[in-house]
């Protein structure tokens, strides 16, 4: 059972942290580890930068491996031991930034830069170097503002066939997994009211389905035992059912029923939405937050990524 009123919460606040500037695209972001393994923290800290080089650039990313991925690979250059004490190895890196389709295997955009790094061992002077990624850099803008032209040219392409394809997994009650697929459609996209007014429609299917399931579950739950218990356990489901949910009605009545019989010993209120409330937007985030839950739990595929390590 989804607890949809919850979702709805975390929507709205993950509406409002999206800064103004910032536009949403479904790009994600991957460090592609080099044939020895990255030191300890690299990979968080590579990931962290690139993240950053989004945000810098006006996107707002992803948060799991989806089609499009933001990656950089790094290639060692030349290596120096400056006498100390302490004795530090400075190092020359040269980085490879691409963003690639990574189910298409294809690559979008690249560029190349290179840093240098100091430390007293090999790691710190590797993470040092990592540290100094121009994230300011106008190439690397360039970079990202080339990626996202193509990712919003494949949706233009696209879109029709991703929506006709959410329709038909609504059609097979995979909700999640349909509304995944629409949430990903970027506003840029010039399909993108066709894609909202598909995300509506396959949310109130969920919303019914849900709805559904819940009210028979609350029955079910008074049926067995119509006493203080059995409210508190009806009252459990009924608390997952929203206003505009289909069944909201009958779920009114088995609410007004059950509160005739256990009067005060049951503190329950149905949920009702406050005047002036955009319920359309809600709606919306909602939907989003669904599919990217979805995304979230399915199991994280780094093989397609991988062909770049032929470009090494």
């Amino acid at each position: 059972m989804k607890k949809i009123f919850s979702i709805f919460v975390a929507a709205l606040i993950s509406a409002t942290m999206f800064a103004a500037e910032t536009e949403y695209l479904p790009i994600s972001v991957y460090a592609v580890e080099d044939v020895e393994p990255f030191p300890q923290g690299a990979k968080a800290l590579v990931e962290n930068k690139l993240t950053q080089l989004l945000t810098r650039n006006g996107v707002a990313g992803m948060n799991y491996m989806g089609q499009f991925v933001l990656t950089v690979t790094t290639t060692p250059l030349d290596k120096d031991v400056i006498a100390g004490p302490p004795a530090k190895i400075a190092e020359k890196m040269e980085l490879n930034f691409y963003i690639v389709d990574a189910y298409a295997k294809t690559i979008f955009s690249s560029t190349s830069l290179t840093v240098r790094g100091l430390g007293e061992t090999e790691n710190k002077c590797y993470m040092d170097a990592l540290s100094r990624i121009p994230l300011q850099s106008p190439q690397l803008a360039q970079f990202v503002k080339e990626g996202k032209e193509k990712i919003i040219a494949y949706y233009n392409h696209e879109a029709a066939r991703l929506i006709q394809q959410a329709q038909a997994l609504a059609k097979q009650k995979k909700y999640e997994e349909a509304l995944e697929l629409v949430s990903l459609i970027p506003a840029q996209c010039d399909q993108y009211d066709a894609a909202i007014a598909a995300t509506l429609e396959i949310y109130q299917q969920y919303l019914n389905n849900e709805c559904n399931l819940n009210l028979a579950a609350a029955r079910q739950a008074w049926a067995a035992s119509q006493d203080a218990t059995g409210a508190a356990l009806a009252g459990q489901y009924l608390a997952l059912i929203t206003p505009d949910a289909g069944c909201y009605d009958e779920a009114m009545e088995l609410y007004q029923e059950i509160k005739g019989k256990v009067l005060d010993d049951w503190k329950f209120e149905m949920k009702k939405y406050q005047d002036g409330v955009d319920i359309q937007k809600l709606q919306i985030d909602a939907a989003r937050q669904i599919g990217v839950s979805y995304g979230n739990h399915q199991p994280t595929q780094t093989t397609n990524i991988e062909f770049l390590r032929t470009l090494l």
